[in-house]
């Protein structure tokens, strides 16, 4: 990867870090574990950016491989994750934390989102990112229609989580 490529792939990344960090959220329930996915999905993009064609946004292809990512570790959970360290490349990013509010708030959320499936969570965490139901569509690998039955379904599934 030539230098003005790691130059953009940083960038990009340092734009766009939300993203990754609340899909960490969302698929794990530590700081540690949080740190470890972020780690391992920053890899996965690293390793997959010089195949990125731009043929969508950045954001939607961070989306499906950090989505990915996550899935494929949450899946293989009842073994310890290994992830790798590269010392030669340093990112400066961090998670920005919210008011004790908003916090309660998505604390209640997320324990609710985290009783779904794996494809659930990954499509409400989209509909929260206000992606448009083709650009869930697109990143989820699944039809238009389908993606908005399933958010329905979540919904009422949801209601029914946080107020039995």
């Amino acid at each position: 990867m030539s230098t003005d490529q790691e130059k953009e792939f940083v960038e990009q990344l340092e734009a766009n870090q939300n993203i990754v960090h609340k899909i960490c959220r969302l698929y794990t329930d530590n700081q540690d574990a949080h740190n470890d996915l972020f780690q391992e999905v920053t890899i996965q993009l690293w390793k997959a950016y010089p195949k990125f064609r731009g043929d969508s946004k950045f954001s939607t292809w961070m989306y499906r491989v950090a989505l990915n990512t996550a899935i494929t570790l949450y899946r293989k959970s009842k073994r310890r994750v290994q992830t790798q360290r590269y010392e030669t490349v340093e990112f400066k990013i961090e998670d920005t934390t919210e008011d004790d509010e908003t916090m309660e708030q998505l604390t209640l959320l997320y324990g609710a989102v985290k009783q779904l499936n794996d494809i659930e969570k990954a499509l409400v965490f989209l509909y929260l990112e206000d992606k448009n139901y083709r650009e869930i569509a697109e990143t989820l690998g699944i039809s238009e229609v389908n993606a908005r039955v399933k958010m329905n379904r979540i919904k009422t599934k949801l209601t029914n989580i946080i107020n039995p």
